[in-house]
């Protein structure tokens, strides 16, 4: 049975108010988190973590980003030490970027300030509840994902 038009309306304007929350915790935290870095030259490190050193192309790819704007993002990430680039065994036009010793430590210092942030927001919640909305969440996310323009599906 479809959603009635007062439930898909506080359902949008729920998503929207957890997304504002979403970015006004992100800009208060950034410093802790991110240092000088804006955040989304974080949502970089993530692919290079996950599935290992790639072309800039790629990343940009799984990130839904221009290759241009995905490339000054690895540029800050290099001068930070963060990734390192080598040449392209295949192709010696183009850079292999992979995730630094430093880049794992940093996600890892970034993933325990966030975990111990969702620790003190979600302190009054229990495990069954917040069980139920991480299914529900990665359940909507599919299905946003599915139902979006091939342009603007999330990375991964």
């Amino acid at each position: 049975m479809p959603l009635t038009s007062p439930t898909r309306e506080r359902l949008t304007a729920g998503i929207a108010r957890l997304v504002q929350a979403g970015r006004y915790v992100s800009s208060r935290a950034a410093d802790s988190l991110y240092g000088d870095l804006p955040s989304f030259g974080w949502a970089l490190l993530v692919p290079l973590e996950r599935d290992g050193e790639q072309r800039c192309s790629a990343l940009a790819l799984q990130s839904g980003v221009d290759v241009s704007v995905a490339s000054r993002q690895v540029t800050a990430l290099e001068r930070s030490g963060l990734v390192e680039r080598r040449p392209d065994p295949h192709d010696g036009r183009a850079s292999l970027i992979r995730l630094s010793a430093a880049g794992a430590a940093a996600l890892a210092q970034t993933r325990a300030l966030r975990a111990e942030w969702a620790g003190e927001a979600l302190a009054d919640w229990d495990e069954d509840d917040a069980c139920l909305l991480s299914e529900l969440i990665e359940r909507l996310t599919d299905d946003l994902d599915r139902a979006a323009p091939p342009a603007v599906r999330t990375a991964s």
